[in-house]
């Protein structure tokens, strides 16, 4: 099983380690059933992340012809216009213009073939119109243009709508992979990793099964 975490220019650093050293761990608690790289639309190349001191390197490039799940990163700059950088929406808009989002629905339409984004990783998929009517989550900052965009957003730490598993705030990262663990490699590996990096997974994975909940209590 190949996971492939995306890098593209501005992503948080953050996004790109938590699920990729859990996603590792998996693989070595599994002797190699799952392997890991970190990949870009443009191919191997060193991709700076939002943060100026941080760059990593992309080995290969996004295949959703050779993945099992994908992992697509959130991005780091300005929450607002100030005139001193960046917005995030802006670094988020830019992958529109890069084969990000034709690799991605690539990967959306591959039979088998799980895509998952931590913080703003998924409004680079609803601004490029490809999670239109699914449920999906994001920073808690982005729900407003998730909802714009037809998403129908979840204010949850991690959703699982099938084969499109999103994360929440940066550090949903980790609950994220885990989850995938679960999913894909069964609970007593998840919980291995669990224990290594000595964290409990926060929140309940939000699916759309079972009775609405009352609008009172």
């Amino acid at each position: 099983m190949l996971a492939q975490v995306v890098l593209f220019d501005g992503f948080d650093p953050l996004d790109v380690i938590a699920p990729f050293e859990v996603l590792h761990a998996g693989g070595r608690y599994t002797d190699g059933a799952l392997s890991v790289e970190l990949v870009s639309a443009e191919g191997p190349r060193e991709v700076p992340s939002g943060l100026a001191a941080v760059t990593l390197r992309a080995s290969a490039t996004l295949d959703p012809a050779r993945a099992d799940l994908i992992v697509v990163p959130g991005a780091v700059g300005r929450i607002t216009e100030d005139g001193r950088g960046d917005t995030i929406p802006a670094i988020l808009g830019r992958t529109l213009q890069t084969d990000l989002p034709a690799l991605l629905k690539e990967a959306l339409d591959k039979p088998g073939l799980t895509v998952s984004t931590v913080c703003g990783g998924s409004t680079i998929l609803a601004m490029a119109g490809l999670i239109e009517g699914r449920h999906a989550t994001t920073h808690h900052l982005g729900l407003d243009l998730m909802d714009a965009t037809g998403v129908i957003a979840v204010d949850a730490r991690v959703v699982d709508d099938g084969n499109l598993v999103t994360g929440a705030g940066v550090t949903s990262g980790l609950d994220l992979a885990l989850h995938l663990l679960d999913r894909h490699l069964g609970p007593r590996i998840a919980h291995a990793v669990e224990k290594l990096f000595a964290h409990e997974r926060r929140g309940t994975v939000w699916r759309a099964q079972g009775p609405v909940p009352a609008a009172t209590y």
